[in-house]
């Protein structure tokens, strides 16, 4: 990190983070179908960029940070990818009645 980062941008940054996510939880009380859990990645994935960029300082870093940060997130794209395909192969069944 070759020089300081301005406080406005940690300023500008703090205030997109609340403002995303308001949009979180207002969008949680709007039915959106199957795209609410989409919706929601979507804004969680983008706050969670904006804190590895810009508080982590993995923008203003050498090309080895980038290469880390970026194999933790190709990671964690792995492991979503292999829950959704446990989630969306399994059968699921109706559980039996109980007996009187």
């Amino acid at each position: 990190m070759s020089e300081a980062v301005p406080l406005k941008i940690y300023y500008r940054i703090f205030s997109a983070l609340m403002v995303l996510t308001a949009i979180t939880v207002g969008i949680a009380f709007v039915d959106l179908g199957y795209l609410n859990t989409f919706v929601a990645v979507s804004i969680a994935v983008l706050k969670a960029t904006l804190v590895l960029l810009f508080f982590m300082h993995v923008k203003y870093s050498n090309r080895l940070i980038w290469v880390f940060a970026s194999a933790g997130f190709i990671w964690f794209i792995i492991m979503v990818a292999f829950t959704m395909s446990d989630y969306v192969g399994r059968t699921w069944v109706e559980a039996p009645i109980p007996l009187p």
